[in-house]
């Protein structure tokens, strides 16, 4: 129970790691999106393997759990204090943080859209069935190869020359005879 309510925690506080620099750009650090995704996973092992932590392991987690929530204090702590008085008032305003969200509405809708774009062009864009006969999948036509011309009766030409087709030879009457 403790382990699943701790991994709960842990995984809104990665969430709002991950969401700081879109949120809040003032107070975020180039390396909060690894860190963020470090505390989900972190949340996801104590969801998901909570009937293993029992007893000392369990204490352990929860040690642990002190100690980042006080890392996590300081640190948040150091960042606000390093923001200049004008940087404090602009993020306590609400403007600030309306326009912030709208922000993060748009990406958001940005990322669906390419997401269904990216899916859409994974699937074929006309079904076999409604294409004009003779069409390929891939919408290329068959085309017919060409009919080999006819030979004559005689495998011999004007020229009284005959042609071999097991060999590729060609034959004159002198060559016949000796």
């Amino acid at each position: 129970m403790l382990a699943t309510l701790a991994g709960d925690v842990c995984l809104l506080l990665g969430l709002a790691v991950l969401l700081l620099p879109l949120l809040a750009t003032e107070l975020s650090r180039p390396r909060d999106g690894a860190w963020g995704g470090v505390v989900l996973l972190l949340g996801l092992v104590l969801v998901t393997s909570s009937d293993r932590l029992r007893g000392a392991p369990m204490l352990a987690v929860v040690c642990a759990g002190l100690l980042i929530s006080r890392l996590t204090a300081e640190v948040a702590q150091s960042r606000w204090q390093r923001l200049s008085p004008e940087e404090r008032q602009r993020l306590r305003s609400r403007e600030r943080w309306s326009t912030s969200v709208q922000q993060l509405g748009t990406a958001f809708n940005t990322l669906i859209s390419n997401t269904g774009q990216a899916v859409g062009s994974l699937r074929s864009s006309v079904p076999a069935a409604e294409r004009p006969e003779g069409s390929s999948r891939s919408g290329k036509r068959w085309v017919r190869p060409e009919e080999p011309q006819p030979q004559e009766a005689s495998d011999h030409d004007a020229s009284g020359e005959s042609e071999s087709t097991e060999k590729n030879v060609v034959t004159t009457p002198a060559n016949e005879d000796g």
